[in-house]
């Protein structure tokens, strides 16, 4: 086996901010070190941590939406009990009570994600004096003239938030 302490060391920290959010890793660790070392590739190819199991296009805000942890890891794990590329689990399979089965692809199409993107960003708060921003990964919302670097609830930054309507 490949020396994994680079990998050991990731996975250390996304445990650390996935429990500290509620969330659990998956608990095959032969697996989630094998997602380590993508995470890695992809953070030295492109500069952030794009889910390997996708294909990243090296613009990150391009990519934004498949920055682990991915916007789509919620929906993913209350449907089908885990997300997309089984980095994260719900307590169910992490307790062997549920069985993990494959899940499909929400990310959209390009040309629907930008339209997507392009409709968020034309919508408005009304009435408030600041923009409300919304994190994309867990919800958090904030009302203030920027987003914060970093998002308080899941450490996500900051061009992982949307403005809120």
């Amino acid at each position: 086996m490949a020396d994994h302490a680079e990998a050991r060391k990731l996975m250390a920290r996304l445990k650390h901010e996935a429990e500290q959010g509620g969330y659990l890793l998956n608990p095959d660790e032969d697996m989630v070190l094998s997602l380590m070392d993508g995470l890695l590739t992809q953070q030295r190819r492109y500069g952030y941590l794009a889910c390997p199991c996708r294909e990243a296009s090296g613009d990150r805000a391009e990519d934004r939406d498949i920055i682990c942890p991915c916007d789509y890891r919620d929906p993913d794990l209350d449907e089908f009990g885990t997300c997309f590329c089984a980095l994260y689990v719900s307590e169910e399979v992490a307790a062997g009570r549920r069985k993990v089965a494959p899940v499909p692809e929400r990310r959209p199409d390009p040309e629907a994600l930008a339209a997507r993107r392009a409709a968020d960003q034309a919508r408005a708060f009304p009435g408030g004096s600041f923009p409300v921003w919304r994190c994309q990964v867990c919800g958090y919302l904030c009302a203030r003239p920027e987003p914060p670097l970093k998002c308080p609830i899941c450490k996500v930054d900051r061009d992982r938030f949307e403005r809120f309507a």
